[in-house]
């Protein structure tokens, strides 16, 4: 089918059209024509819309599908379902399902019932066996399988030298390591960030030290692979600005604190092969929403203060956070409907990822918010890049940057969403992805 988009501003830093106005012929999956007042033949599909513009598909690094085993909280298909309604044409899935994606039949179930869903669906492969933190996977069979990336997804590496074995591993195979970094003692029975706001609610606090020390910890480890590896000691470049260029080694996934941020600035400048993400709402809400004891802004990493939030948006201003993600966490009302401190963690975002930014934007430009769910996500996860350009494929996503919407239904099982009934400004219009036009009504 062929889908004429009409009028619409390009955003796209990789392209020559960049914040033009332009029309565009997509026919059988691919941009055939880029231009003015472009005609069309019968049956073609016209989409138009006031300031309307299209950018390369948005990708989103975590989302928890939680299919196979927990399909009463979300699956395959309503998670696909959202990631489109959000804008994304891709997403990438945690291992923690049940059983994990620890073998390759699991992968292969997720990889097999993500076919023909509005989404590319990239599955995270587990790097220890059931994400139990002991024992290793086939790492290199499931890499093979289609594994795009390895982490034990909500658990974090607790054990340093799985994580050293785990680099020393994945560098012949150009391997990403994602961990979140959280050391669990520190954070042990914890319900919020520790500050002024825990201790004035009675909760027990969980201190953005734990999240601090495990980057110290990954950076050293991460440093002590590239300065001993012998497949590269001898090369001109150094090992890090070499493996640069390869992709990142080590993501940091959902940073939330001020000296994290730093931490991963100041290893970036030395050269570390190194990247990171936040999650949407950790941009939004800080400590202090906790008060009224909401359990749908119950997550994990939690809401910091105010000034780690300011950090999180300057470090996403200065390139030193390379993507934003959903974190998108489903959990049914029997989840959530608890108190405070027996309620799960997480939050639904898939859908008001784009919206929750720009309505509490603090600084970024539009520019740089579309190159962290595009370009920068790509990069890292070693996906093709995708550039608005004749003879392309169409793999894009349609949005009017300033215009209100009301969040009143989720197409997702669970509604574990602080945004509900929230007035937004962003809007998705839909995506173009494998020849599909995904309309969000």
């Amino acid at each position: 089918m062929q889908f004429l988009i009409r009028s619409a501003r390009f955003v796209d830093s990789t392209s020559s059209f960049d914040g033009q106005i332009a029309d565009l012929l997509i026919e059988n999956g691919l941009i055939r024509k880029i231009g003015q007042n472009l005609s069309v033949d019968e049956g073609t599909r016209v989409i138009e819309a006031n300031n309307l513009h299209v950018s390369p598909g948005w990708v989103d690094m975590r989302v928890s599908a939680q299919d196979p085993g927990y399909e009463h909280k979300e699956d395959l298909t309503s998670v696909c379902r959202a990631a489109a309604a959000g804008g994304f044409t891709d997403i990438v899935v945690l291992p923690n399902t049940q059983p994990v994606v620890d073998a390759k039949g699991t992968l292969g179930y997720v990889r097999r019932m993500s076919e023909g869903q509005p989404v590319s669906v990239h599955v995270v492969a587990a790097i220890t066996k059931k994400a139990a933190g002991e024992d290793f996977t086939e790492m290199l069979d499931l890499h093979h399988a289609g594994a795009i990336a390895f982490s034990d997804g909500h658990h974090p590496l607790q054990n340093p030298d799985l994580l050293l074995k785990t680099l020393q591993y994945l560098h012949p195979i150009n391997g990403l390591l994602i961990n979140r970094p959280e050391e669990t003692l520190l954070t042990r029975f914890g319900q919020m960030h520790e500050g002024v706001q825990s201790t004035l609610l009675g909760l027990k606090g969980m201190p953005a030290l734990a999240e601090e020390l495990m980057i110290e910890r990954d950076l050293r480890l991460l440093d002590y692979v590239l300065s001993g590896n012998p497949q590269i000691e001898n090369d001109t470049e150094t090992p890090a600005s070499r493996l640069s260029k390869r992709g990142p080694a080590l993501h940091f996934t959902t940073i939330s604190s001020a000296r994290s941020v730093e931490l991963i600035r100041q290893a970036k400048a030395q050269g570390l092969p190194v990247s990171c993400d936040v999650a949407v709402h950790q941009l939004v809400f800080d400590d202090s929403a906790l008060a009224g004891f909401d359990t749908n802004l119950k997550v994990n990493p939690p809401f910091r203060s105010v000034e780690d939030v300011a950090a999180l948006w300057a470090g996403l201003a200065d390139g030193t956070i390379d993507a934003i993600v959903s974190d998108h966490t489903p959990q049914d009302a029997e989840s959530k409907n608890l108190e405070f401190d027996q309620a799960e963690f997480g939050i639904i975002g898939l859908e008001t990822v784009f919206g929750a930014v720009r309505t509490n934007n603090q600084g970024l430009s539009l520019a740089q918010l579309i190159d962290k769910l595009t370009t920068q996500p790509r990069h890292i996860l070693r996906l093709p890049a995708v550039t608005l350009a004749e003879g392309q494929s169409a793999s894009l996503t349609l949005f009017q940057p300033d215009e209100p919407w009301t969040f009143s239904r989720t197409l997702s099982k669970s509604k574990n969403s602080p945004f509900l009934g929230q007035t937004l400004t962003g809007r998705v219009v839909g995506t173009i992805h494998q020849g599909q036009f995904n309309h969000n009504a």
